[in-house]
């Protein structure tokens, strides 16, 4: 495994670092495959990974119960733990207490190495802010119930300058991949943080992971290069090539998942991309450019839709459908099958889901086209 050093809070994390927000799981995202991914985190950790990110909201309040088992049997002392308060809970001082004391109870430690204010955006962050939270966190920090303190981001770049000059952070997570170059806080926040000696965490690497799954029009490219290249390693190594970034999360949830990004990282480290993978990858990014698939990561923020709608999923084949070989089987299949409730149709257009969107995306505009295109495949 290889190590990268960590901004100014002078430790050295793993180039790949794990994400429990995208556990194995059941028939319901919350009931994870507790066995299966415990299985899978102490498998990396054995081979080097030693970062770890849950939250209070993954998996339905799930994920941090068993990343807290997961780092049992010495492993804790062995992987440096990172986890989020739901900034969106908070509605008084004392809510900054008593969240962070049921995240470590659930977790089973005594503190944090990391800990992170969640998707912070405009109103989030001043909401929090006007209630205390800077002077709160100073007790926790002394008392070392957290060793670090940052936050993850869903905002504008110029929110993400602001937010970074009124604390001294010294970490904070932003969504960046080869699609999303200009997307939130973007190139020039991750070159502003890190300028600034903040440590970057980087989130959606794989864009939610479609980019494991490369529509026809990108295959093609690879097809034309005639190399044995793997997108999902390219866009890893793509971000590792960069001075700037610490740990790269992924969301795996397979022993070949696992695997592949075990190997990506060997081979990761700054200026290891060769002039012609440069160069694929910029055809790459071009090849996905003549496309517009709606911009969700399936992070299901917008969920539970107060009418039923199924919004990521929804997005999910619309996506499929746009960036693969339109009117395929399995979008017509799969739209059918759902209930009329789930369907896009179902959109009432009350938009409370896009004020928790942290893609800004135009959900209500966005599902008559979906359902428009998906009930057009299904006849």
């Amino acid at each position: 495994m290889k190590y990268r050093d960590f901004g100014k809070t002078g430790v050295r994390v793993s180039a790949l670092g794990f994400g429990a927000m995208r556990l194995p799981h059941e028939d319901s995202e919350d009931e994870i495959d507790r066995p299966v991914a415990i299985e899978l985190m102490q498998y990396a950790f054995d081979r080097g990974v030693n970062y770890v990110d849950t939250a209070y909201a993954y998996h339905g309040g799930n994920s941090e119960l068993v990343v807290g088992e997961a780092l049992a049997n010495g492993y804790r002392e062995r992987v440096y733990l990172a986890t989020k308060m739901p900034v969106w809970e908070v509605e008084s001082y004392t809510d900054f207490d008593r969240l962070l004391d049921e995240q470590l109870a659930k977790l089973g430690v005594d503190y944090l190495d990391f800990y992170l204010l969640h998707a912070l955006r405009g109103p989030r962050w001043d909401k929090v802010r006007d209630l205390g939270v800077l002077d709160w966190v100073r007790r926790p920090l002394s008392d070392g119930r957290i060793r670090h303190l940052g936050f993850s981001f869903h905002d504008s770049y110029d929110r993400f300058v602001e937010i970074l000059a009124e604390y001294d952070w010294e970490f904070c997570q932003v969504q960046y991949n080869i699609l999303c170059e200009d997307v939130q806080a973007g190139t020039r926040g991750v070159t502003y943080a890190a300028e600034n000696g903040v440590a970057l965490v980087i989130m959606e690497p794989l864009y939610g992971g479609s980019l494991a799954q490369p529509p026809d029009v990108v295959r093609a490219v690879l097809e034309a290069d005639g190399s044995s290249h793997s997108i999902v390693d390219l866009a890893l190594r793509w971000l590792w090539d960069k001075p700037e970034i610490g740990v790269v999360l992924s969301g795996m949830n397979t022993l070949e998942q696992v695997q592949q990004n075990l190997l990506s990282a060997e081979r990761s480290g700054v200026g290891s991309l060769s002039p012609d993978e440069r160069e694929l990858i910029g055809r790459i990014q071009d090849a996905y450019r003549t496309l517009s698939p709606v911009p969700c990561t399936k992070c299901r923020y917008c969920m539970p839709c107060p009418n039923g709608v199924d919004i990521p999923r929804n997005f999910e084949m619309y996506n499929q459908a746009m960036l693969h070989e339109p009117g395929r089987t399995v979008n017509r299949i799969n739209y059918a099958h759902m209930t009329e409730a789930e369907r896009a149709a179902a959109c009432i257009a009350c938009r409370e889901c896009e004020e928790q969107c942290p893609q800004g995306i135009e959900i209500s505009a966005w599902m008559p086209k979906v359902d428009e295109l998906l009930r057009e495949q299904g006849g």
